[in-house]
C-alpha cells in the first residue's frame, strides 16, 4: 500500500520522503540498528566517568545558552534526595517539562553531582527496549518512532506469506507479532523471536525468487550439443600440464552441461593463476566440435591479446579457427564478417564482442573472464546473440562456497582452489613504514638477479586530504634511486593503447619497474615479475591485495610482496597479518568479509548481491540453510502463479540484478 492513503500529517510526510520511504512496507521494514535496554543505576553505583541511568524528578527549570550553533541545556534533578546538576546539549525544547515532573535521564557521571546526559525521556522508560534508527538531518529518533507507530496503529501490514507449514516446521511467530515487535519489543525474548522470524522470511523470499529466477535462465529447450569425446580428452592431454583434481572436475561440470538439456549458467571461480584458462579453453573446444561458434570476453584489451595467443597456440593446431575483436583494431570489420559468415569459430575480444552490428553465425558459448568487471546487461546482451547459448563466468575472487551460492543462488558453481604444479606461491612481508627505505638493498639485489617488480600505490596525484602515496610522486622518486634499471608509470588515466604498450614493454623486461595503481589488478601474466610493494596497504582490502600479489605468482620462481603501512592502528597490522599467515585465496576472503561485508568485497551493484535488511550472509549460515531448503519446498508445491504474486517485489530485485 502506498503510503499517500494513509493521509499523512505533512509533518510525517515530509519525514518520509527524506527517509525515501514510499509505501507501508518500506515503513515496517526500516528496522531499528541498535536497541538500548535501561536498568536503574543505583545511587552507591555513582562513580566518575560511569554510564548512569536513573529516573528523578525535575528540580528547576532548564536554561539554555546558545555559542554558534551549539545549545547547551543545564537543569536540576532530584534523585534518591540528592539533587544533581544535568548538561544536555542541543537539546533546547527540554525547556517545555513540567516542575516536579518525572524524567529518566541517561548519560555520564562526572563526580560532583555533575551529569552529562545523553539522552532523557519525560517518563519512566526503566526495563524498557528502546530502538534506535538510522537518521538524516532534520530527523529526530522520536520522528521515526512516531511514523512507525502511526503505520502500526492503522493495520495496515503485509499479511504473512510464508506457508504455515513452514512457520510451524521451525517454531516461528507470526508475521505480524515479529513486526510490531521488533520496532517496540516487548521482552528481550520477543524481540530475539521477531529478528529471527524476519530474518528467515528474507532469506526465504530471496530464494524462493532464485529459484524461479533458475528455472527461467536454465528451462529444458536447449538442443543437446553433442561432441566426441575422445578428441576432447586428447585435447587435454595435448596441454603442456596435468590438470589439477579441481580443475578435472570444472571440466567434467561443463562437459555435462554442454552435453544436457539445460541451458549451462556457471560460475568457475579460482584464484589468480589457479588455472580457469585451460578449462575455459577445454569447454570452448567442446562447444566447437559440436559445431557452435564460442566467444571468450576479456576487461581490458591487453588481456584480450594475451587470451588469443594463448587460445592460438593450443586450440589451432586442433583446426580452431580463433578470432581477435576489439573496438580499436585495424582489421575489426574483417572480423565482424568472418563471425557472420562462420568462418571464425571462437573469438576473443572485450565489450565489441555484444555490440549492435557484431553477429554471429552458431554462437554456443559464451565465457566472461573476470566477470565481476561487466555490467550483468552487457553479459545478456552477448548472451542473446546466441540461440540458448550457454553461459560460463569466470572469477579471480575466492569466495566461501555457502556465500557463493547465496550470491550467485541462481548459477552452477564450479571451484577450482588448487594451484598447478611448479607454482611456489609467495611470502609477504608487513613493514611497519610507508617506505621502501629499509628494503631498499632487498630490492636492489632482487634487480640485479633479472627480476622484475611491481609498485603499487592508492592515489595518482598527491592529495593533501587524502594523505597516501602517489604514483607520480613516487614515479619521480624512484626512476632516478633504482637506475639504471628502467622504470615506468601506469594508471588509469592513459589510454588503452598506452597502458597496452607499457604492459607489453614490462613483459618483454624492457622495463624492470613498474609503478603503478590497481589496473595491474587484472592483466597480462609476467612470469618474470616476482616482487611486489604495495604503499599504504591499510587503505585495500584483504581481498584485493591477496588479488593484486597474484601477479607475482605465475611461475617456477617464489614471490615475495611488501606491504608498507604508517598505521599504528592494532586491528590494521593484525588484519594485514592474515595475508603473512596464508595464501589460501578462500580463508583470506572469508576474513575480508567478515571485516568488511560481501559489497565491499564484490562491488555490491555489479555482483548482484542482494541487499538484505536484516540477514548477514557471512552470520546467518543456519537461517540460509533452513530458507534455501524450505525455498525448494516452496517451489515444488505451489502453483507458479501464486508464486509469482506472492514473491513479486523479491523476484524483480533478483532479476534486476541477475539477468536485467
Amino acid at each position: 500500500m502506498d503510503l499517500s492513503e494513509l493521509k499523512l500529517t505533512p509533518k510525517r510526510k515530509e519525514i518520509a520522503e527524506k527517509l525515501d520511504l514510499h509505501t507501508v512496507e518500506d515503513v515496517l521494514s526500516y528496522y531499528p540498528f541498535r536497541y538500548e535496554n535501561y536498568e536503574k543505576t543505583e545511587l552507591k553505583d555513582f562513580k566518575a566517568g560511569n554510564q548512569v541511568c536513573f529516573v528523578g524528578e525535575l528540580a528547576s527549570f532548564p536554561s539554555t545558552f546558545r555559542k554558534g550553533k551549539l545549545a547547551t541545556t543545564r537543569f536540576k534533578v532530584m534523585y534518591e534526595e540528592e539533587i544533581f546538576t544535568v548538561t544536555i546539549f542541543n537539546r533546547p525544547w527540554i525547556r517545555n517539562i513540567d516542575m516536579n515532573e518525572e524524567i529518566t535521564i541517561i548519560g555520564r557521571y562526572d563526580g560532583g553531582n555533575r551529569i552529562t546526559a545523553s539522552n532523557y525521556y519525560t517518563k519512566n522508560i526503566l526495563g524498557s527496549i528502546i530502538p534506535y534508527y538510522s537518521l538524516k538531518e532534520g530527523i529526530v529518533q522520536n520522528d521515526i518512532r512516531k511514523l512507525i507507530q502511526f503505520v502500526l496503529d492503522k493495520g495496515t501490514e503485509e499479511p504473512d506469506l510464508t506457508p504455515k507449514e513452514l512457520v510451524d516446521k521451525h517454531g516461528l511467530i507470526d508475521h505480524d507479532t515479529a513486526i510490531r515487535n521488533i520496532h517496540d519489543p516487548k521482552s528481550r525474548e520477543l524481540l530475539t523471536k521477531s529478528i529471527s522470524r524476519l530474518k528467515y522470511e528474507e532469506f526465504l523470499r530471496f530464494y524462493v525468487a532464485l529459484d524461479i529466477l533458475k528455472n527461467d535462465t536454465t528451462k529444458n529447450n536447449k538442443n543437446k550439443k553433442e561432441f566426441d569425446r575422445n578428441k576432447v580428452e586428447a585435447f587435454v592431454r595435448s596441454l603442456p600440464y596435468e590438470l589439477t583434481a579441481d580443475q578435472k572436475q570444472a571440466k567434467d561440470d561443463i562437459l555435462r552441461d554442454l552435453g544436457s538439456g539445460n541451458t549451462m549458467y556457471r560460475l568457475v571461480q579460482g584464484e589468480v593463476g589457479s588455472g580457469k584458462t585451460a578449462v575455459a579453453m577445454i569447454g570452448l573446444y567442446a562447444n566447437y566440435l559440436a559445431g557452435y561458434q564460442g566467444a571468450l570476453m576479456a576487461p581490458t584489451e591487453i588481456l584480450a591479446k594475451q587470451h588469443y595467443e594463448s587460445l592460438k597456440k593450443y586450440l589451432e593446431p586442433f583446426g580452431v579457427k580463433i578470432g581477435l575483436l576489439y573496438g580499436a583494431m585495424n582489421d575489426e570489420k574483417t572480423v565482424k564478417n568472418y563471425l557472420a559468415e562462420g568462418s571464425i569459430d571462437i573469438v576473443v575480444g572485450t565489450h565489441a564482442l555484444f555490440s549492435k552490428d557484431v553477429n554471429y553465425h552458431r554462437l554456443g558459448l559464451v565465457i566472461a573472464d573476470e566477470q565481476h568487471r561487466f555490467g550483468v546487461k552487457q553479459r545478456q546482451a552477448l548472451k542473446d546473440k546466441g540461440e540458448n547459448c550457454d553461459f560460463i563466468l569466470m572469477s579471480a575472487t575466492p569466495i566461501p562456497r555457502t556465500l557463493a551460492s547465496s550470491i550467485y543462488g541462481d548459477m552452477d558453481i564450479s571451484t577450482i582452489a588448487t594451484m598447478p604444479a611448479g607454482r611456489k606461491g609467495c611470502r609477504t612481508k608487513l613493514i611497519n613504514r610507508n617506505s621502501i627505505a629499509g628494503i631498499m638493498d632487498e630490492i636492489k639485489m632482487y634487480l640485479s638477479q633479472g627480476r622484475q617488480i611491481y609498485v603499487i600505490a592508492a592515489a595518482i596525484d598527491r592529495n593533501d586530504n587524502y594523505q597516501a602515496k602517489d604514483v607520480n610522486g613516487l614515479y619521480e622518486a624512484l626512476k632516478s634511486v633504482l637506475s639504471p634499471y628502467e622504470t615506468a608509470l601506469m594508471h588509469s588515466r592513459l589510454s588503452s593503447e598506452e597502458k597496452d604498450r607499457i604492459m607489453e614493454r614490462f613483459s618483454r623486461n624492457e622495463i624492470q619497474v613498474l609503478i603503478s595503481t590497481t589496473v595491474v589488478e587484472v592483466g597480462v601474466n609476467v612470469p618474470n615479475a616476482t616482487v611486489m610493494i604495495i604503499y599504504d596497504a591499510d587503505r585495500f582490502g584483504l581481498s584485493q591485495l591477496h588479488q593484486l600479489r597474484g601477479r607475482i605468482q605465475r611461475s617456477d620462481t617464489e614471490g615475495i610482496c611488501y606491504l608498507l603501512t604508517d598505521s599504528k592502528d592494532e586491528s590494521v597490522s593484525n588484519r594485514l597479518n592474515v595475508l603473512c599467515q596464508t595464501n589460501d585465496g578462500f580463508e583470506i576472503s572469508y576474513e575480508d568479509l567478515r571485516l568488511r561485508g560481501p559489497g565491499d568485497i564484490l562491488g555490491t551493484r555489479q555482483s548482484g548481491l542482494p541487499a538484505f535488511i536484516l540477514g548477514n550472509l557471512i552470520e546467518d549460515t543456519k537461517f540460509i540453510s533452513a530458507a534455501r531448503e524450505d525455498a525448494h519446498f516452496i517451489c515444488q508445491n505451489l502453483d507458479r502463479e501464486d508464486l509469482r504474486k506472492y514473491y513479486e517485489k523479491i523476484e524483480e530485485i533478483a532479476a534486476a540484478n541477475y539477468i536485467s
